[in-house]
This record gives C-alpha cells, sequence and structure tokens, in this order.
C-alpha cells in the first residue's frame, strides 16, 4: 500500500513539475513586476508554487496553467505588499533584480514607476511576458475586454512621459 502512495505522488511531482515548472520564470518576473525586490520576488514564487500545488486538483484546462500559476504568483504578491510588515520593515532594493525588469534610472523605468501597480502589471504580462490578453485578464481578474482596457489605458498613460520633446 504505502509503494503504491508513494508511486502516486512520485507521478505527482513529475506531473506537476512539468505543468508548473516552465511558468516558474515568468511568475519569476511577474513578482518582480509587482514587489519590486528580487528576493522578495523569489520568496513569493515559492510559496505560490506550495500554493499552486495544493491546489493542483482545481485545475480543469491544463492549456490554462500558466494563466492560472500566474494568477497565484499576482495573488501572493498582493498579500505580501498588504502585510503590515512590509511598509514597516523594507530592505534596500538590491541592483541584482535591475537587468529583469527596466529600472527607475531608464526613461521608461521611470514612466512605469509613476503607474499604478495594477497598470504596470497589465502592462508586463502583455506585452513583456506576451500573454495574450485571455490570459491577462484571468491574472488579473478581469474579463478578456477588461484586460484589453486596461492595457490600452495603462499604454496611454504612458506615453506622455515617453515623448520626445
Amino acid at each position: 500500500m504505502e509503494q503504491v502512495a508513494l508511486t502516486r505522488l512520485q507521478a505527482n511531482e513529475a506531473d506537476f513539475d512539468s505543468l508548473v515548472g516552465p511558468h516558474l520564470e515568468a511568475g519569476y518576473r511577474t513578482a518582480l513586476a509587482i514587489l519590486r525586490n528580487p528576493d522578495e520576488a523569489n520568496d513569493a514564487v515559492q510559496e505560490a508554487a506550495f500554493k499552486a500545488w495544493r491546489r493542483i486538483g482545481q485545475l480543469n484546462d491544463e492549456g490554462a496553467v500558466r494563466a492560472w500559476f500566474l494568477a497565484i504568483v499576482a495573488n501572493q504578491c498582493r498579500s505580501t505588499r498588504r502585510t503590515r510588515w512590509w511598509s514597516v520593515i523594507r530592505l534596500p532594493h538590491l541592483e541584482a533584480g535591475a537587468q529583469d525588469f527596466p529600472s527607475d534610472a531608464t526613461d521608461i523605468g521611470r514612466a512605469l514607476a509613476k503607474l499604478p501597480r495594477e497598470d504596470r502589471l497589465a502592462l508586463f504580462l502583455h506585452f513583456y511576458l506576451d500573454l495574450p490578453l485571455e490570459e491577462v485578464g484571468t491574472v488579473l481578474g478581469l474579463s478578456a475586454a477588461g484586460a484589453k482596457t486596461r492595457v490600452y489605458r495603462a499604454a496611454k498613460k504612458l506615453r506622455p512621459d515617453l515623448e520626445m520633446s
């Protein structure tokens, strides 16, 4: 009996790794875009992977794994930002993650930093991770039309800061 349970567990680990493993890098980049701290992003992705492991039974469509996992990552990042200690104790931003996302020192980085977090995330998901609007909507908790509107409005907010004078 133990051997059968162990074999199922190993098969589940392999299934989970083959489903979620390819999306860990996108999860990290998403977490970094939200949290803007590489260590916090790593922690959020690890916690999100654990939550995904526990909720793998809720996944109905294997084709929607990326959006499902990124939604878990985004929710974990939102939870992290809501914690009491997030606003009290902040470690200085490490430059190690600067190559993963535009830094605030560039024109685009400064323009993105001015946007609200959810607008920045919508642009990141659609243009940087190249997610279709349906998946952007899933991650943000919006319909595809809502995601399209969010991306359009966020890009429109960026234009004045990026125009050449």
